[in-house]
């Protein structure tokens, strides 16, 4: 078994246990539901135990029962098993993914992002990465199902639709400017998509709370064990900034590398025009939300506008799209 056949195994052998991980931060949702479900019964039982507490002036008793409900409904999330697990199995995933990325570099004796097979490897080797090391600082492990359930997907379709025998760089691609690019591009893509799942939580947990506000019935039950939609606006905020600076020098590593290779700088090429049509997106995400007070359900359609863009970038413009970077749909 050559380098190329051991890097295939731990690639596949990676997306099985992001599968077993979906499936333990999938279980830690459905927790979350339940204990909010029995912690409703509890609460309309100490209603009626209000009541008659009330009749007989034994308000205390009536306090503590509600504190202990409050408690119990809320202390599990932080113990959860089933996060453990599935943060566990995260990092046992993201080492043999490592090391698949890694093999295939050395085999191919080059950096493993020169064609689509090899795109989705590293970019969603680099979007767990920054999950794992925002968990360091911030635990949005919540965040698990919508993370590995979209690293699972472009794994899949990148293994499935677009794996490429090792061959060597075009000509366009023998530089140094390939690693700079490519991978602060991926990177910025990394915070990209961690902002892309705060937002789309963060219009889930908005209309959770206009439905509570509005005294209706329904939704996610989960919802009401995760950050208030202003505290997931915020972290999506922090996260496209940085993914933003990354994107910044993307375009400017881009247009050092196109001078290099094709003697200018800018040529209007359909890869080069969708590089900057994201870079105005998050722009003027950033630039809407802090100077003209786009907040709250604005805010975060704009940020999932924006990785949308991203995403069509990736697997649309490099396949369909005829240009200069057609090689990247090899």
């Amino acid at each position: 078994m050559n380098l190329n056949e051991l890097s295939i195994l731990s690639l596949y052998s990676a997306m099985a246990v992001y599968a077993l991980a979906f499936i333990a931060y999938s279980i830690d949702l459905a927790k979350r539901s339940s204990a909010v479900s029995a912690a409703d019964v509890a609460g309309t039982a100490s209603a009626g135990t209000a009541t008659t507490a009330v009749a007989g002036g034994n308000t205390t008793t009536l306090t503590r029962i509600s504190a202990r409900i409050a408690n119990d409904a809320a202390t599990p999330y932080g113990r959860s098993a089933s996060l453990r697990v599935g943060v566990s199995l995260t990092v046992l995933a993201w080492a043999l993914h490592l090391v698949a990325a890694v093999l295939r570099g050395i085999a191919a004796e080059r950096v493993p992002w020169a064609n689509m097979y090899e795109f989705a490897m590293t970019g969603t080797l680099l979007i767990v990465t920054v999950y794992l090391i925002v968990l360091t600082r911030t635990d949005l492990r919540f965040l698990g199902t919508f993370v590995i359930g979209l690293i699972l997907i472009l794994l899949g379709i990148g293994a499935l639709q677009y794996y490429v025998e090792v061959a060597p760089l075009p000509p366009a691609l023998q530089s140094v400017w390939l690693v700079i690019h490519v991978f602060v591009a991926s990177l910025g893509t990394g915070f990209f998509a961690l902002g892309f799942a705060l937002s789309f939580v963060q219009l889930l947990q908005s209309r959770r709370e206009e439905r509570v506000g509005g005294v209706k019935p329904g939704g996610l039950k989960f919802l009401s064990t995760l950050p208030s939609a202003f505290t997931l606006e915020n972290l999506s905020y922090r996260v496209n900034i940085i993914g933003f600076i990354l994107w910044t020098f993307t375009l400017m590593a881009g247009s050092v590398w196109a001078e290099r290779a094709w003697g200018r700088y800018w040529g209007w090429d359909t890869k080069e025009v969708w590089t900057f049509i994201i870079w105005v997106i998050y722009a003027g995400y950033i630039h809407a939300r802090a100077t003209r007070g786009w907040r709250g359900s604005r805010s975060a359609w704009l940020a999932i506008i924006g990785f949308a863009a991203v995403m069509f970038n990736f697997g649309i413009v490099n396949v369909f799209f005829k240009g200069l970077h057609a090689y990247s749909g090899l």
